[in-house]
């Protein structure tokens, strides 16, 4: 949404991502030829969607005294805005000649250290509500990604259960090598150094690779690692109607 992380003085929409391909769009026609670009957006190319969280966190979310959308909307309104702007956003990508698309689900915001710190949270425990407000929007992006398939001619839409497999290695993260998925690993205040985003005068934690969370917000590396490969492998709890790898092959 374009309301969204407006307390941040520099931030791009998605629509002005798309605004921004168009301008690389049309240099790719200059290099290529106009036939030749086609084929290569078309054939070659793999949009990945990854959005949403901060749609919540940096919006819905804000305290309702400030400018969050929870001022005006509900829950169910919100997020029907939410799919509704992303299926424009997603069209206007397909007139641009986008043909292969994979879209991430919301993770579990709940679980994350900023959540868990300031609402003071055992190290089990997460928030119920942004945990909700994800579920409510990943049934409807699901079903979004299933009409897409059924009604634009051409195209490939795989959805990527990012929720799920996030969830997996918070619930389980001693079986994946990690000792904890609640702190992060660079960050400042509260128990779990997850009021502060990461920066120059940040704690930082010993080993990267045994946290779940980078910082506050974001998984760490090692964790990206075990996301990205089980999208790539295709496991259909995580990924459908194909992985990655089968995307990529696809001959449209």
């Amino acid at each position: 949404m374009n309301a969204t992380g407006q307390i941040f003085v520099n931030r791009l929409s998605m629509d002005i991502h798309i605004d921004y391909f168009n301008i690389t769009r049309k240099q790719i026609d200059k290099l290529l030829g106009a036939s030749k670009a086609r084929e290569h957006v078309m054939k070659k190319s793999i949009f990945s969607i990854t959005i949403g969280s901060n749609n919540f966190l940096n919006n819905y979310l804000l305290p309702v005294l400030s400018i969050g959308a929870r001022v005006s909307q509900s829950p169910d309104a919100f997020v029907d805005d939410l799919i509704s702007h992303l299926r424009s956003q997603v069209t206007r990508l397909y007139q641009l000649d986008a043909r292969k698309f994979i879209i991430g689900n919301v993770g579990p915001i709940g679980c994350i250290p900023y959540q868990r710190t300031i609402n003071q949270l055992n190290e089990n425990e997460c928030v119920a509500l942004p945990n909700q407000l994800a579920l409510q929007y990943n049934a409807k992006l699901k079903d979004l990604v299933a009409e897409l398939n059924d009604n634009i001619p051409g195209a490939t839409f795989v959805h990527a259960n990012v929720y799920d497999l996030v969830m997996e290695l918070i619930t389980n993260y001693d079986i994946y090598g990690f000792n904890t998925a609640s702190k992060a690993c660079c960050g400042n205040g509260g128990q779990y150094a997850g009021i502060i985003p990461c920066g120059p005068t940040s704690s930082l934690c010993e080993d990267r690779d045994k946290h779940v969370f980078w910082d506050p917000y974001h998984p760490s590396e090692a964790a990206s690692v075990i996301i990205a490969k089980q999208l790539l492998q295709g496991d259909p709890k995580y990924v459908s109607p194909m992985g990655l790898k089968e995307l990529q092959d696809l001959d449209l």
